[in-house]
């Protein structure tokens, strides 16, 4: 019986191979199924895709006139990498000499117009392209936008190799997609490198930035390079490294395609950029202010400080608007709203959806152009009978005199003046200063402190914790919330 017995056994275990086999192969393709369609694989070689896409890249030099110095002659070449660290050895006087510096571009159309950095072009005197092949071309500039950092070339061609450009906001441009850098780093040449994005929507220091970040290797030189995708478009072109040493540790940065499109359509069909212009002065809706903006549910979008002449004022926009959308999208905050108008073209009418008072008010906003945009100082209003000095919520006010306007040097006569901050209040924790002049409270305009006091007790009797104040510091305005139970 006991060979039996082992048979059996024998059976029992092939059996349960080929269902814990059939239960591997269920996980398998069940986590086959959860696995995003359009995840990246790892590649196995970037060479087809530069091979594909390194004939529209493009090294540039650029040479200027500049005030001379002995220099280091004789120790680098003329335009070398090292240039620079040789030439801080002797700052002494010379000739006028002709500098010379190094970038990239790109070719975006079959008749030679090629972008790269506007830094890199700038006061440059001579500009000359060399392609792939080894082939020169002397370019002139078609256009720049210093606010992005991009500039426009053309060169005198046919049937050129060129490039297109990819949403940067779709596939290929997420964070952990792959990329390639191409350029012209430390003037070595034709180079490739790549990596991953690794964040976006970063902000540098400019109104319309918005940069990917990258862990592509990109160096000096690389400026005005494109940044590609698996695809083979552009998504972004390369800027600025952040760096200690002024090597590539990783963190460089690519002004997004979607952003440098526009410009670059603009600077192709009138050689400026045009930029929508909505006429307001805004601020983020901080946390604080929730409580005190009837309606609002969260910190969300642009809260309107000041309205002067122009296409928003002549659409009925008033301050202490809080701008929810705009031509059809969502106002996160700021930033966005600032990027939204400045795409927008001039002279569109656009949607635009304000809170005020609690309700949304639909606006027809026909955008003016912010090239051309002039200053409009505001008239001055009245001045009411002046009271005596009184404290409220720590602060201590008092309506504006002659006395009180050249002592703080405020430009307008109507108003409170903040002439002292009890130290342990919300008000001074909150950053207000003698000084600054309160022109409303709770979303109106107030003259006299009666006034204030009023706009305060309407926010308690209303069941508010804080009440919303319009104040100007230096002639900026700024809404700053303040709580009313002190």
């Amino acid at each position: 019986m006991k060979p039996t017995a082992i048979a059996v056994t024998q059976t029992q275990r092939i059996n349960a191979r080929a269902v814990l086999t059939a239960l591997l192969l269920g996980m398998a393709l069940a986590l086959s199924q959860i696995t995003p369609a359009g995840a990246q694989e790892r590649p196995a070689s970037f060479a087809e895709l530069a091979e594909r896409v390194s004939p529209a890249v493009v090294n540039i030099t650029t040479s200027t006139m500049v005030a001379g110095r002995t220099g280091p002659q004789g120790i680098v070449p003329e335009g070398s990498p090292f240039e620079d660290f040789f030439r801080d050895f002797d700052d002494a006087p010379g000739q006028p000499r002709r500098s010379s510096a190094l970038g990239s571009g790109f070719v975006i159309s079959a008749d030679g117009y090629v972008v790269t950095n506007n830094h890199v072009i700038e006061g440059a005197d001579e500009i000359l392209i060399e392609f792939f092949s080894g082939d020169e071309l002397p370019a002139e500039v078609i256009g720049t936008d210093p606010n992005t950092d991009i500039a426009l070339l053309k060169v005198e061609a046919e049937a050129l190799t060129y490039v297109e450009f990819g949403d940067s906001d779709g596939m290929g441009s997420r964070v952990g997609d792959w990329v390639i850098a191409m350029g012209n780093p430390l003037g070595q040449g034709f180079s490739v490198s790549a990596g991953i994005v690794s964040a976006r929507n970063r902000e540098l220091s400019g109104t319309y930035d918005d940069y990917i970040q990258t862990d592509a290797a990109i160096n000096r030189g690389n400026s005005g390079g494109p940044l590609f995708n698996m695809e083979g478009e552009v998504i972004g072109v390369n800027t600025a490294i952040l760096s200690p040493n002024g090597g590539s540790i990783g963190i460089g940065f690519s002004m997004a395609s979607n952003v440098v499109k526009n410009v670059v359509d603009q600077l192709q069909e009138y050689g400026e950029t045009r930029r929508g212009w909505l006429g307001v002065r805004i601020q983020d809706v901080g946390e604080d202010m929730v409580d005190a903006i009837a309606g609002l549910d969260a910190p969300r979008g642009a809260l309107v400080t000041e309205v002067p002449d122009g296409p928003a004022k002549d659409a009925g926009m008033m301050a202490g608007d809080v701008i929810l959308s705009f031509d059809g999208r969502n106002v996160p905050d700021t930033r966005d709203l600032v990027r939204m108008v400045g795409n927008a073209p001039v002279g569109k009418t656009v949607d635009v959806i304000v809170l005020r008072a609690g309700d949304e008010v639909a606006l027809g906003v026909t955008l003016g152009r912010r090239e051309t945009m002039e200053p409009v100082a505001f008239p001055d209003d009245a001045a009411p009978e002046m009271a005596e000095p009184e404290e409220v919520l720590g602060l201590t006010l008092s309506e504006v005199t002659p006395e009180l306007a050249e002592r703080f040097q405020i430009a307008q006569d109507s108003g409170l003046v903040v002439l002292d901050v009890a130290p342990d209040s919300d008000a001074a924790s909150k950053g207000i200063m003698p000084g600054d002049l309160i022109t409303e409270a709770g979303q109106q305009k107030i003259a006299t402190v009666a006034d204030f006091n009023d706009r305060v007790e309407e926010a308690r009797d209303g069941g508010r914790k804080s009440i919303l104040l319009l104040i100007r510091r230096q002639g900026q305005p700024q809404f700053m919330a303040l709580l009313v139970d002190e």
